[in-house]
């Protein structure tokens, strides 16, 4: 069956040069950005609960935007003046790009790793002396703490967002050729938006392994996946399974 409508469950992209706005044009179909999952803080109380006190670390870890936003969000709440010593540790180029929305880049001492938590943990390591507070969500990638764990720092995970299933009862009866998930809580959101879903003729796209394995245990058939080294990105990946199903 050819495909002709796509839904991807995350936010449309603001940049204008999307690669999703090329797949559009390129291949004629339609695309709509709906996010399956969104994120809410954590009140500095219940941050309060988990026995957090901001004075005692030197050094932030940063895995994502999120993370930014909650732990800026949470000092405030607090009312406590993030000093200017602070070592911050991001796991990316676009976190630690995002942090100028709260500091004066040049003026603070800031770590980059490349992209992978992996990839940042020598860096980490250099600084053991440090007391590393990692702000994140409930639901932390198992390889964040083991890493962290293996440095032989003194570090603290501390719960300052959670990732919530969205209502998407407004697509309840609206169909899609394509559905893109990226995470297994999308999939996640997916089933409990819609007990019943049945797949039928709508094909399955995910990125990475945990998502194709949560998409299988719910019974999904997955027919587009990325990356690969073929398709290294979600966008090739579709854009590739178009052109095979379309020309049909």
């Amino acid at each position: 069956m050819k495909v002709k409508t796509i839904l991807v469950s995350q936010p449309e992209p603001k940049v204008e040069n999307s690669p999703y706005f090329e797949l559009e044009e390129k291949q004629k179909v339609k695309i709509d950005f709906i996010p399956f999952i969104h994120v809410e803080g954590v009140p500095s109380k219940e941050v309060r609960q988990q026995k957090v006190d901001l004075t005692k670390y030197t050094a932030i870890v940063l895995t994502s935007r999120n993370a930014v936003d909650h732990y800026f969000r949470i000092a405030e709440e607090m009312r406590y003046k993030v000093p200017d010593t602070l070592k911050y540790f991001c796991q990316s180029e676009a976190v630690a790009y995002y942090l100028q929305k709260y500091v004066v880049y040049r003026k603070r001492k800031i770590y980059v790793g490349k992209r992978t938590f992996a990839e940042l943990a020598p860096l980490i390591k250099k600084y053991k002396n440090e007391k590393f507070l990692l702000p994140s969500s409930d639901m932390l990638k198992p390889d964040v703490p083991k890493t962290l764990n293996k440095l032989g720092i003194e570090w603290k995970k501390a719960t300052f967002y959670r990732t919530v299933v969205s209502d998407l009862s407004h697509l309840k009866d609206v169909t899609y050729d394509i559905l893109v998930f990226f995470s297994p809580s999308g999939i996640k959101s997916l089933f409990e938006n819609f007990p019943d879903f049945k797949q039928n003729n709508t094909r399955i796209a995910v990125f990475g392994n945990t998502t194709i394995k949560a998409a299988k245990e719910h019974g999904l058939v997955v027919n587009i996946k990325a990356p690969t080294p073929e398709t290294p990105s979600m966008t090739m990946a579709i854009s590739k399974y178009i052109s095979e199903v379309n020309k049909k």
